[in-house]
C-alpha cells in the first residue's frame, strides 16, 4: 500500500507505542485519526506537530471500553478527514496483578479495552476498509503468546487479540488484511525498576532491550510491503519467545 494520502486510524495514540506510531505515520504521509481517553495532553501535541509539519491531523475522544463508543470511532475519523484505509488498534491497559489480586472489576477493565475494543472498533471500520481495501494491524504482546502469572488479565487478554486477528483475516479477507504485532521488551513498563529492566536484557537472546522504532518498522512493512500477508503475528522480542 502506498501510505502518502491515504488516512490512519491509530487508538491509543496520545501516548507510548501509540503516539510513535502515529506519529511514523503522518511522516510517510498519512492523514491520522488519534485517538485518546485520558491522554488529552499529549494527543492535542501530537496533532499540532503534524500539523505544523505540513500534515492532517485531528483528535478523537473515546472510552473505547464502551463498545458503542468503539464501534463508532471509525465513522467519525472517516467522516472528519475523507476515509479511513488503515487501522492501528493499539489502546490498552498493563497492570501488574496476578491470579489472587485481579478482581472482577480489574479483569473487566483490561478485557473490555484490551480486546473488547478492538473486536468492536474492527466491526465499526469494516465497511469502510473494505471499500478502501485497507488494512488493520492489532498490538498483541509477548504476553499473549506466553502465559504472565504476574500480569495475569493482561496476558489473556492479549492472547485473545492473536486469536481475534486470525478470525478478522479470515471475516475481512479477500478486501482486508490483518495481521498483529506482538512486541516484547521495546518500552517496558514505566513502574520497572533499572534492575529490572537489566534482567530483561539479559534474558533477550540479543542482549539488549528494543526500542520502538523497532514496533515502528514492522508497522511499515505490514503496511508498505505486506500486501499478501495476513492473519499473522509479527513477533518484535528480541528472540525472547525463542528461549
Amino acid at each position: 500500500m502506498e501510505l502518502r494520502g491515504k488516512v490512519a486510524l491509530v487508538t491509543g495514540a496520545g501516548r507510548r507505542l501509540g503516539r510513535v506510531m502515529a506519529q511514523a505515520l503522518a511522516d510517510r504521509g498519512m492523514a491520522l485519526g488519534i485517538h485518546y481517553q485520558a491522554s488529552m495532553e499529549g494527543a492535542n501535541r501530537l496533532r499540532d506537530d503534524i500539523r505544523r509539519a505540513g500534515g492532517k491531523a485531528a483528535c478523537f475522544a473515546a472510552d473505547l471500553a464502551d463498545p458503542e463508543a468503539a464501534r463508532a470511532l471509525p465513522g467519525r475519523v472517516a467522516a472528519e478527514l475523507g476515509g479511513l484505509d488503515v487501522l492501528v488498534n493499539s489502546a490498552a491497559v498493563m497492570h501488574r496483578l496476578s491470579l489472587e489480586e485481579t478482581t472482577p472489576d480489574q479483569w473487566n477493565t483490561t478485557l473490555d479495552l484490551n480486546l473488547r475494543s478492538v473486536f468492536f472498533c474492527t466491526q465499526g471500520a469494516a465497511p469502510t476498509l473494505r471499500a478502501a481495501r485497507g488494512k488493520v494491524v492489532n498490538l498483541a504482546d509477548l504476553a499473549g503468546l506466553e502465559p504472565w502469572p504476574g500480569f495475569a488479565a493482561h496476558s489473556i487478554s492479549k492472547a485473545g487479540v492473536v486469536m481475534l486477528t486470525k478470525i478478522l483475516a479470515l471475516s475481512l479477507a479477500p478486501d482486508v488484511t490483518v495481521n498483529a504485532i506482538a512486541p516484547g521488551a521495546v518500552l517496558v513498563p514505566e513502574d520497572y525498576s533499572p534492575q529490572e529492566r537489566e534482567r530483561l536484557a539479559r534474558e533477550t537472546p540479543l542482549r539488549r532491550l528494543g526500542s520502538p522504532s523497532d514496533v515502528v518498522s514492522a508497522l511499515l512493512y505490514l503496511l508498505e510491503g505486506g500486501d499478501f500477508v495476513t492473519g499473522q503475528v509479527l513477533v518484535v522480542d528480541g528472540g525472547r519467545i525463542i528461549r
